[in-house]
């Protein structure tokens, strides 16, 4: 009887008041769902309580759902730019795509997870991203006593769920997990203690393993259209790189509507430039169209190249083909087939030829992959790869949210992976067959680039994990 009163009595305060009194939990809560989703969405909470989250990632339109009719009387009243209802998912009527579907918590609430998540796919376009948080089951026996001591607000926690769990029945449901993550050591707190545990000792692998939130992005898996036709960019970066301008235009391949060959030129000093005008004239049913770089880098040439393109779909072609210009069509397939959003091209699945990769730059190319993989969120086997392919229109969400990282990467495929990452692609790899150079001498500097690639990899560390 008296554990049914302390139940009564927490719950007839205001969620207000656990706001407040576990401000340091809710407003860490709030920093990463606000990291997860872009300003100015379209966005729909479940479980929403007092509509304090869905006002931290400052939706376009933002509509929030709970069964709590105290919670939802609050929030009507404090965040009268939004829209709340108190009723159940299966009640909301309407034919509203969102952006971003948030779930905190509300797994561990509900009577059906599958079920839950079957109920979103009315609400989802193609892009619709899921964001859900909820405890490790190690800490039930902690939150439980933190509840009856009346620290936190008391909910029936119906479900202790593993993250091998949760992906299952997201995958049960038709969603795809895209990536996964773990959070917070301390949920109280503690001047100078809390703030660098959980920003530095939670992010390091094994103990990140022990902490008190799981965070789950997925998309919904998309039916396979094969039918559907798109229009290709290959962007070809080049500089000193004469002989093998006719061959990439021989060897590429036609895909979708229609494909262009987009050459930028580094100004070089073997009259590249003046090849790839002979070429240009010498194949007329090519849709060969050039730019001379106005900077310096392949990721400038790269930027250039997208900037300029009209297709559909971006790819980008080393010059020096040693990732073969034939395997494009795999590439293709995969993103309009919606198995991934980013394909990666990745050199280090197949067996390679003899000289096409030193064995100093294979084992600093398998540990940057790691390294990657482990940020991102994501795995990742080759980040240097030159090879990756995507839709123009997700390129653009990349580029405009580029301040993100700042303007540093020489190379262009990390700004590429770090800005998907963000924007929450599904990254694929891809393996290629690699190939020994048969023209021209490699413009990397082992030591030098790979000081560059530590560099930015330090940058990613602070922007993905010290947030």
């Amino acid at each position: 009887m008296k554990s049914l009163e302390i139940t009564i009595n927490q719950e007839k305060k205001s969620y207000d008041y656990w706001l407040k009194k576990n401000w340091y939990y809710h407003q860490y809560i709030a920093k990463l769902y606000a990291f997860f989703i872009p300003k100015n969405k379209i966005v729909l909470q479940i479980n929403c309580k007092n509509g304090f989250l869905l006002s931290k990632v400052t939706p376009k339109i933002g509509i929030g759902v709970d069964d709590d009719v105290q919670c939802i009387t609050e929030a009507q009243q404090t965040h009268c730019n939004y829209q709340f209802f108190s009723t159940s998912i299966n009640d909301i009527s309407g034919a509203q795509k969102f952006d971003y579907i948030i779930l905190s918590s509300a797994i561990m609430e509900t009577d059906d997870v599958q079920m839950l998540f079957e109920s979103l796919h009315r609400f989802c376009h193609a892009s619709t991203r899921i964001v859900l948080d909820f405890y490790s089951f190690g800490w039930e026996p902690i939150l439980w006593l933190t509840q009856k001591l009346k620290l936190r607000r008391a909910t029936p926690l119906k479900n202790w769920l593993s993250r091998i769990d949760v992906k299952n029945f997201l995958h049960l449901a038709g969603f795809e997990t895209i990536r996964h993550e773990s959070h917070m050591l301390i949920p109280y707190y503690i001047p100078f203690v809390t703030g660098f545990i959980n920003t530095y000792i939670a992010s390091l692998p094994f103990i990140n393993s022990l902490c008190l939130t799981q965070w789950l992005v997925a998309r919904p898996l998309q039916s396979i259209q094969t039918n559907q036709q798109y229009s290709v960019s290959v962007i070809i970066p080049c500089k000193n790189e004469r002989g093998n301008i006719e061959p990439a235009v021989q060897r590429c391949p036609v895909m979708g509507k229609f494909t262009e060959i987009i050459f930028v030129e580094g100004n070089s000093k073997d009259n590249t430039l003046e090849e790839i005008k002979r070429v240009q004239q010498a194949y007329p049913e090519k849709n060969i169209r050039y730019f001379v770089q106005d900077g310096k880098g392949k990721g400038n040439a790269v930027h250039l190249g997208f900037a300029q393109a009209q297709g559909d779909i971006l790819m980008i072609q080393d010059a020096d083909l040693t990732a073969p210009p034939e395997e494009l069509p795999k590439f293709y397939n995969a993103l309009a087939e919606r198995k991934g959003e980013f394909i990666n091209g990745s050199r280090l699945v197949y067996g390679m030829e003899s000289e096409a990769m030193r064995p100093l730059n294979l084992f600093a190319n398998y540990c940057f992959g790691l390294g990657f993989s482990w940020l991102l969120g994501q795995p990742i086997k080759d980040t240097l790869c030159g090879t990756k392919v995507l839709f123009k229109k997700d390129y653009e969400n990349i580029w405009h949210n580029r301040s993100f990282f700042g303007n540093f990467d020489p190379f262009g495929d990390f700004d590429l992976l770090f800005g998907a990452a963000k924007q929450n692609l599904k990254i694929i790899d891809m393996p290629v067959h690699y190939k020994n150079r048969t023209y021209g001498s490699t413009q990397i500097s082992r030591f030098r680039n790979g000081f560059a690639l530590l560099c930015m990899w330090l940058v990613a560390f602070r922007k993905f994990k010290l947030r």
